[in-house]
């Protein structure tokens, strides 16, 4: 496709110019581009968000479509041969993920736990590569048959590393030649999962887990949720679970979860706080989780609190009783004891204790906070930052407008007026991006775990979910943007901020689709490389997976010339609204070397 400066060059100087004359335009056009200041690596500069001036805005616009002509006139005068593709990484890094470098973060004085946590600022810029699959790799099995049987090639697991585990992951996992089979009921601490999470259910006052939805519980935050299988149990019944576990090398959570077509993303509980809002979720749920909740003054404990939404619940189940006297015995009852008495401070009841398992429930009673001692935990002030600040000692009362009992909740992700105007969206506006969910056209039988790198209001979430679609997709609400992440969590679907000049927390080849409607020029006034966007998306992407993007021309060139880089397939359509939007659909190849 010939942008419409290019046909009127055509015009003046016939088919095809002479290459000195390109030649020259080329030089021209860097030497433009230098001379007014051009001090990025790459064609969108980084500039604040302040206001600047009309005049500078429009430099900007004039530069990013002279950059845009001058990659068609070197691909022009170049005979339309292809730019440097970019060279493969090595077999060492197949499973890399940014930002978890524990002996980085050790060297860098990170210490007492801190050392696992996440530390983007600890990467150093390397060379650009592609992470390649490893030589056993094989597409996922189509859903519902890939939540039940993995390709065992696919995920960092060895057969002696299986062999060398406990007595539960034999009872939820069997290993055959080259895959991993799930048992959908058993492994989890009572005779299976439907029974465990039947017992929940029971101990909260229900007849069965069916009235889950009922009681306001449909949003699920699993602590360490080992390979997914409550997870697994939770959407058969129509709720969202995010399962979050650290980073592992091998035998992870979240790279098995995630292959089973789960909802999951890497997360600690350490020194940070989780990159979601105050109020986020119905229900958090820790399983032999390995949280050690007595410690740092109850600040983990805080996290949770935040987290949970006034009436939501607090399930942990600890491990096994010991015999009594011996040392695992004496560490869970020294941890439970604690736990009897912290819950009262922040406005917590234990409502049930059955076996192993215990349940608090955050209060609905807003007198609650005012009634309590003074020594107890305190009533935050000022904003509520989630994005990766430290643990805060204090907790949010129900000043915030948002503090709503999860009874009192909608149980439809189609938001009523009058809760669209606590997240002050306009109904117009949220039907508007309802509406403007493009055809993603990929194939859907190729698709389970979709990322939406920037969800607005979760509209292509909601256009799946109409279309009865078997995906589940991650919202991504950049930290930059307007933070719709409340809205969403609101709605019923899985969300988290991010700051896509970062690697995103998660394992290489997890998702089969990622969508982005305007985020390439939203990112044109950030500090980030638009080549290190697409290195990152092909490492999350995986092989024959899909991009869809859309967005203005200049940005959907610059990507498509990207895409060409990093070896995929594009395809940019002109949707022939007469708008200067268009859509750029690539695809990336299965490549072993």
């Amino acid at each position: 496709m010939r942008s419409p400066w290019l046909n009127k060059l055509s015009v003046i100087l016939g088919p095809r110019p002479p290459v000195s004359w390109l030649f020259l335009c080329v030089v021209s056009l860097l030497a433009l581009i230098t001379v007014f200041g051009s001090s990025s690596s790459t064609s969108f500069d980084s500039v604040t968000s302040t206001w600047v001036p009309e005049s500078y805005k429009n430099y900007r616009r004039l530069k990013e479509q002279a950059a845009v002509d001058y990659f068609e006139l070197r691909t022009l005068s170049s005979g339309a041969s292809r730019q440097r593709e970019l060279g493969f990484c090595g077999k060492e890094i197949e499973n890399y993920v940014p930002c978890y470098n524990v002996t980085a973060n050790l060297l860098s004085g990170f210490k007492d736990g801190e050392e696992f946590d996440r530390h983007c600022e600890v990467v150093g810029q390397g060379k650009w590569c592609l992470i390649r699959p490893p030589k056993d790799y094989k597409t996922p099995l189509q859903w519902p048959a890939g939540r039940d049987v993995i390709w065992s090639g696919n995920v960092k697991i060895t057969k002696d590393q299986f062999l060398s585990s406990g007595s539960m992951t034999k009872r939820m996992m069997l290993l055959e030649e080259n895959q991993i089979a799930f048992q959908s009921d058993a492994g989890l601490t009572f005779d299976g999962v439907k029974d465990y999470s039947r017992q929940i259910a029971e101990m909260m006052g229900l007849g069965s887990d069916s009235e889950f939805l009922q009681a306001g519980v449909r949003t699920v935050l699993d602590i360490g949720c080992g390979f997914g299988s409550f997870g697994a149990h939770l959407v058969s019944i129509k709720l969202m679970a995010l399962c979050i576990a650290g980073y592992e090398a091998t035998g992870s959570q979240v790279q098995l979860a995630l292959e089973r077509g789960l909802p999951a993303m890497i997360g600690n509980f350490i020194t940070r706080q989780l990159p979601y809002p105050s109020f986020s979720f119905d229900m958090v749920h820790c399983a032999q989780c390995g949280i050690p909740w007595d410690k740092k003054e109850g600040m983990l404990l805080i996290e949770v609190d935040r987290l949970l939404k006034p009436g939501g619940y607090f399930v942990l189940t600890s491990p096994k009783s010991k015999p009594h006297g011996s040392a695992t015995g004496t560490k869970i009852r020294n941890m439970l004891t604690p736990l009897e008495q912290f819950p009262e401070k922040i406005c917590w009841s234990l409502i049930a204790q059955q076996d192993e398992t215990f349940i608090w429930q955050k209060t609905v009673d807003a007198q609650c906070y005012s009634s309590r001692k003074q020594n107890d935990v305190p009533l935050c002030k000022g904003h509520d930052a989630s994005y990766y600040q430290a643990l805060s000692p204090c907790i949010i009362g129900p000043s915030s407008k948002r503090w709503i009992p999860i009874q009192n909740r909608s149980s439809s992700s189609e938001l009523s007026s009058a809760e669209l105007a606590l997240h002050g969206v306009s109904p117009e506006d949220f039907f508007e991006d309802l509406q403007g969910a493009e055809d993603p056209l990929p194939p859907f039988n190729m698709v389970r775990n979709v990322m939406d790198m920037n969800a607005h209001y979760g509209g292509l979430n909601a256009a799946f979910l109409e279309e009865k679609k078997s995906v589940w997709v991650m919202n991504v609400v950049p930290v930059t943007s307007r933070n719709m992440l409340p809205l969403i969590l609101d709605r019923g679907f899985p969300g988290v901020l991010h700051d896509w000049c970062e690697p995103f927390p998660t394992y290489p080849r997890t998702y089969d689709m990622l969508h982005a409607n305007g985020l390439l020029s939203h990112l044109s006034s950030e500090r980030c490389s638009l080549m290190d966007l697409f290195v990152e998306m092909d490492r999350i992407l995986r092989p024959e997976g899909w991009v869809v993007l859309y967005d203005k021309l200049g940005a959907i060139e610059l990507a498509r010339a990207h895409a060409t880089q990093i070896r995929w397939g594009a395809r940019v359509i002109d949707l022939q609204n007469g708008s200067d939007q268009r859509l750029l659909i690539c695809q990336k190849p299965f490549l072993t070397k």
